[in-house]
């Protein structure tokens, strides 16, 4: 087995382990490699990061470890980096500046830069800092080559080659200055849209709800606002909406709603709301947590122009038979490993470097 072989299987086996951590159950399943070692500890890391952080329900802390399960595939890790030709060992060290705001939110430049065979130095967000440490030493575990490569840090970023960094549009200017004598990445605010119609299904709308709020909608492939025709009907919208009904539980959420409403209603604005969802028109993208803006097209020829036009601020489309690259009802959360944050291929950049 080459180097990247054993890179592969590395990552397959973490996939293996992560399936055991559904939302439907948690449960040690036989012949998983290094069990006896790790589940009791990831179980412990779960719920760390579920008291740690209050956006971290166990609900999205589960979806997330079932999304990379599904991901960390033999066949999937193959099909994503079969177009890029991959080093069998580097001595790049490449930093990676991580959000927090989902949970494993850095998992993809992490996997990425040691797929493609280089060291990681990896500089946590303090919402999201329990998980990935742990899936790291698992990983040296099943290949001891991943030992030394492998690195968390909390002062000031020193010692590397490269630098991938995701943050506000105001940490992006200073990453853009501090690390611009270096090959970098710099990822900024993006948010996703949804294209309606009116003809969409009770299913399609039920659909949406899960892109509209699944991690509370604080993800960049969260929905944040819709585009409707002029004579749309939110009847079927708040109707698909409705079975999220349940979020208004959570604290944090309601907390969010009531402060929102209240800055909406005393600046006047007209808002639709159903009791844990706002709605406004409003030509921004990014809407405050428990809303979603809305804004009018009168035809799709001059809206597929400005979502073109916008597109730096958008990361994905969610309609159907609108665009190519549209992503159907309720996948916005369900990315291949190929589909980049930002569009900028993460693998090519890494191979290049």
């Amino acid at each position: 087995m080459d180097e990247i072989e054993k890179r592969i299987s590395s990552f397959v086996q973490l996939g293996q382990f992560l399936s055991q951590f559904s939302r439907t159950e948690i449960a040690a399943k036989a012949a998983i490699a290094h069990n006896d070692i790790f589940f009791d500890g990831f179980k412990h890391q779960l719920k760390l990061a579920e008291e740690h952080n209050n956006w971290f329900t166990r609900e999205n802390l589960l979806f997330a470890c079932e999304s990379w399960a599904k991901a960390l595939t033999e066949e999937n890790i193959n099909t994503w980096i079969s177009k890029e030709k991959l080093l069998s060992t580097s001595n790049q060290k490449v930093a990676i500046v991580m959000a927090g705001n989902i949970p494993l939110v850095g998992f993809h430049d992490f996997l990425a830069v040691l797929i493609s065979g280089h060291s990681v130095i990896a500089k946590l967000s303090s919402n999201d800092k329990h998980l990935l440490p742990f899936l790291a030493k698992y990983l040296e575990y099943t290949n001891p080559d991943f030992k030394g490569k492998i690195s968390f840090i909390n002062e000031k970023l020193k010692g590397f080659d490269a630098v991938i960094a995701t943050g506000s549009n105001n940490t992006a200017r200073y990453f853009e200055y501090y690390f611009k004598d270096k090959p970098n990445i710099i990822r900024k605010n993006r948010n996703s849209v949804a294209i309606l119609t009116g003809e969409e299904s009770e299913n399609d709308m039920e659909s949406l709800s899960e892109d509209v709020f699944r991690y509370f909608g604080l993800g960049c492939r969260s929905v944040s606002k819709i585009f409707i025709p002029r004579d749309y009907n939110f009847d079927s919208f708040f109707k698909g909406m409705f079975q999220q009904q349940e979020i208004i539980q959570n604290a944090k959420y309601a907390n969010n709603y009531d402060y929102n409403k209240a800055v909406y209603l005393m600046s006047e604005f007209d808002i639709l709301e159903n009791g844990f969802l706002m709605i406004k028109e409003d030509e921004s993208y990014a809407s405050p947590i428990a809303s979603v803006f809305y804004e009018y097209y009168d035809n799709t020829d001059d809206l597929k122009i400005k979502l073109y036009e916008d597109r730096d601020q958008i990361q994905c489309i969610v309609a159907k038979d609108f665009l190519e690259n549209e992503i159907p009802f309720g996948q916005t959360q369900h990315p291949n490993l190929w589909d980049y944050a930002d569009g900028v291929n993460t693998l090519n950049f890494l191979s290049n470097i």
